[in-house]
């Protein structure tokens, strides 16, 4: 099953990657796109957990309209199960976490003797899991490593304004309340859970997920109440904690079993449906050709890029004749800069780039003399390279041509002399169905071009020998 890691394109700005999701700018509004990486520990793992990005996309959508009567957020719509588009918003640099029960990071430091947390202060003889009076805030910031912080620091250090963040507290506390109501009338509790808020102009927002079991921990009521208050995780500490009883030391996690992964995927499908009433559609095959049709049809990126990359700023007029051809086409095209002698390091992050797009794509590669720029980069990316070096001359195209025709084992780049068939090389290298129906009827159109040639010749070659025979008889008769 395919799992995703990594959505990338060259054909959007990625304003910011973050644990699990990726962050790009279209227009005035931003595309969030949700992978299936597992964040734990701070950190990413290096397992996928199949269906999640897709859960976490989809409920909070689902969450995001459901609110909308407490405050407004900043989705717009959904594009892809794994992609939504937000208007772009300021982001406040505080989580807002609100809790209902006795559990988690504050129950590992309440057993060892602390009572206050973000400025709230608990009673002693409490027990793991048990619930609050009324739900408590214990706000962090916003950064690599949170860290609770109370509400008069908030205000005083700068980071909300007091009015702010005291309107940030109530709507907090009031989605808590509508979301613990929604799940518990479906069997479900909502342990805690931590809101991010932005401001679009002077209007507070919601941003980021809601209510999804990365942003929140949930428990099955009916075990709960059964087992007095020792029910199973529903959310991603089921992650944490399987890990932990197996004994390992955070630091030193790297990723997660199969079988963990599995039951985590099934704990997450079974609280999507729990909360929405729906059924969970599977839809990882082929996620990135899914996800490339549908911003396609949205108008957010074409179907495919030819990506040219030049070894120096004077390849620019070659790399331009090679537009020329591609123009017509209607792909998009990028142009970089990179030395394969020069600075070769910048190489993997390019290919990072390149191999992980959700979009079909190829690159040319323009370097002239020693060429080592195609075989550098055919050597790391999975896309099809095309060299097409600027030859100034015949004489310069015979002594230097070697270097871009012989390349090494493993290293696939084909090389094309002139501008234009390099170019075609390109873009029937994409494989694209609109692209080859073009190609199609190029060819059509040049058989019928070549047809009527050989038509008008063969017509024009009769006509002459007619003419020179007649010619030849007048003469004879003479």
């Amino acid at each position: 099953m395919n799992t995703l890691k990594e959505i990338t394109t060259p054909q959007l700005e990625k304003i910011h990657s973050g644990k699990v999701r990726e962050s790009f700018r279209v227009g005035n509004a931003r595309l969030i796109a949700s992978t299936n990486r597992i964040s734990c520990f701070n950190k990413v793992l290096e397992a996928t957990q199949p269906h999640k990005g897709a859960i976490l996309n989809q409920l909070s959508a689902f969450w995001f309209e459901k609110t909308a009567h407490i405050v407004p957020s900043a989705f717009l719509k959904v594009v892809d199960p794994n992609m939504c588009l937000m208007k772009e918003a300021t982001p406040l640099r505080v989580e807002m976490i609100v809790r209902g029960y006795l559990t988690g990071s504050i129950w590992r430091q309440y057993v060892k003797g602390e009572r206050t947390f973000s400025g709230v202060t608990l009673p002693d003889g409490m027990s793991m899991n048990d619930p609050f009076p009324q739900p408590i805030l214990t706000p962090t910031t916003k950064c690599e490593e949170d860290r609770g912080i109370a509400p008069d620091e908030i205000v005083s250090s700068g980071l909300v304004a007091e009015a702010t963040y005291q309107k940030m507290s109530e709507v907090a506390l009031a989605l808590f309340e509508f979301g613990s109501q929604w799940c518990k009338e479906r069997g479900l509790i909502l342990v805690d859970t931590k809101y991010e808020f932005g401001l679009i102009g002077s209007e507070l927002v919601l941003i980021d997920e809601i209510h999804t079991p990365d942003s929140s921990r949930f428990w099955k009521q009916e075990e709960y109440d059964a087992t007095g208050g020792k029910a199973s995780w529903m959310d991603k500490e089921y992650i944490r904690q399987a890990l932990l009883d197996k004994g390992d030391v955070p630091s030193s996690i790297k990723t997660v079993p199969s079988d963990i992964v599995y039951e985590a995927s099934e704990r997450y499908k079974w609280v999507y449906e729990a909360i929405t009433g729906t059924q969970f559609k599977d839809e990882e095959d082929a996620p990135k050709t899914r996800m490339c049709q549908n911003l396609v049809r949205e108008g957010i990126i074409k179907d495919g890029y030819v990506a040219m990359v030049l070894g120096s700023k004077s390849d620019f007029d070659h790399a331009m004749k090679i537009k020329d051809h591609l123009d017509r086409y209607d792909v998009m095209v990028d142009i970089r800069v990179l030395s394969a002698h020069k600075n070769g390091e910048a190489i993997p992050a390019l290919a990072k780039e390149y191999n992980h797009s959700m979009e079909p794509g190829v690159v040319i590669a323009i370097a002239g003399r020693s060429n080592g720029l195609g075989g550098a980069l055919a050597a790391n990316l999975v896309v099809q390279v095309v060299n097409c070096p600027p030859f100034s001359s015949k004489e310069d195209c015979a002594q230097n041509v070697n270097s871009s025709l012989m390349m090494p084992s493993a290293t696939p780049a084909v090389t094309c002399v002139y501008p234009d068939n390099a170019a075609m090389a390109a873009l029937r290298a994409l494989s694209i169905p609109r692209l080859k129906e073009l190609f199609c009827s190029d060819i059509e159109e040049i058989k019928a071009g070549l047809a009527a040639a050989d038509e008008q010749m063969k017509k024009a070659f009769r006509s002459k020998s007619a003419d020179s025979a007649a010619e030849s008889k007048n003469k004879a008769l003479v």
